[in-house]
């Protein structure tokens, strides 16, 4: 992806990356997974084994290091997530960079989820820092850069690399909320004002990311692949924004959130509108998330199907599994208080196993 950002980067001083040359074939296709819990899993006692542990006549299976245990099942990229400051302490830069720092010791590829919040970003919450509160736009926007440079320069002082950034998470509403909030209606003059700010946003955590890595791929991220939305690309254009990259969240088996759809018509849709977005505004597209229910039998034909359509789409970088890690009903502590269940689409079995979906998305070839 490095070569990728030199071939693009006279290109993306105007908005997105739609001056851009064709989209050249990946070099190498991601096989990743976002390992953000990763750090609290450890400290709550959670142990990792590989199948042939299963089989062991020790009294006591080994366990062995989650990273290094799907490492050498195929995966070779690792998604980190970073909030501003997030009140558990993790997922906050310490945490990430600790994590960062092992990704890069067993040789993996990278990618830095800044979320520019305290808690989880997405289109339903996108919340304002505490310590951000009380700014107006212009020292919004010079949060957003300070944010940016502290994150990739405390990875770059550790001798981390990262390969990917993403600037905000799951973001088809805007970011910084009420201040970067946006819509659909681009007709509307407040809406107008609002693009301009949540592109001034990305911008800015576009260029940051530049000055300390000059050839890290900057990625706008939103969710339902399934989902066209020339609108917002459109605007972010319009306004300003800027990107490399364009990344996807893809949960096939979620009938209840995508009006009934079956996980094939999700596919289906979903590899239409990543070809279409790769030919509208030639730059390559990541699936940043993917999630299918754990222990459920269909898991491995929807991953299976939907791995054969992505392979088979020259700009498409690769696909990140979202917390594969979880299993055995664990969840995070900020649940606990919240009233949560623990995740259900995580890609261990009971026994602290890797599941099958995850061995056909790391052994795809491309």
């Amino acid at each position: 992806m490095k070569k990728l950002s030199i071939i693009f980067s006279l290109a993306v001083l105007l908005a997105g990356c739609t001056n851009k040359p064709a989209a050249p074939k990946q070099a190498e296709w991601a096989k990743g997974a976002d390992l953000s819990w990763l750090s609290e899993m450890e400290h709550d006692g959670m142990l990792f084994y590989s199948a042939d542990s299963m089989s062991s006549t020790d009294h006591e299976r080994a366990s062995q290091d989650c990273i290094t245990l799907l490492s050498e099942m195929g995966m070779n990229a690792v998604r980190l997530r970073v909030w501003v400051n997030h009140s558990t302490g993790w997922s906050n830069l310490p945490d990430m960079l600790g994590l960062a720092q092992r990704v890069a010791k067993e040789g993996l590829r990278l990618m830095v989820d800044i979320h520019y919040s305290d808690f989880f970003a997405d289109p339903n919450h996108q919340t304002i820092p505490e310590a951000w509160h009380a700014y107006d736009y212009e020292a919004m926007l010079e949060a957003v850069r300070n944010h940016t440079l502290e994150v990739l320069t405390a990875l770059k002082d550790a001798g981390v690399e990262p390969e990917w950034v993403q600037i905000g998470n799951e973001t088809p509403n805007g970011m910084l909320w009420p201040m970067g909030k946006v819509s659909s209606d681009l007709s509307d003059a407040g809406n107008q004002q609002a693009w301009d700010r949540y592109a001034g946003f990305t911008a800015a955590g576009y260029k940051a990311a530049k000055e300390v890595f000059p050839d890290i791929t900057v990625i706008v991220h939103v969710d339902n692949a399934y989902e066209r939305r020339d609108w917002f690309w459109q605007a972010m254009k319009e306004h300003g924004g800027m990107w490399d990259m364009i990344g996807l969240s893809h949960y096939p088996m979620m009938s209840a959130w995508n009006g009934g759809k079956t996980w094939q018509e999700m596919n289906d849709l979903a590899e239409t509108n990543i070809r279409r977005l790769i030919s509208d505004w030639q730059c390559p597209v990541m699936v940043a998330e993917i999630g299918m229910f754990s222990g459920n039998p269909q898991s491995d034909t929807v991953m299976a199907d939907f791995v054969r359509r992505a392979t088979a789409i020259d700009s498409c970088a690769g696909i990140f599994y979202w917390e594969p890690e979880c299993y055995g009903g664990w969840r995070p502590a900020e649940y606990i208080p919240l009233g949560w269940g623990s995740y259900d689409m995580g890609a261990f079995t009971d026994d602290g196993c890797p599941s099958s979906v995850l061995e056909t998305l790391f052994a795809s070839e491309k």
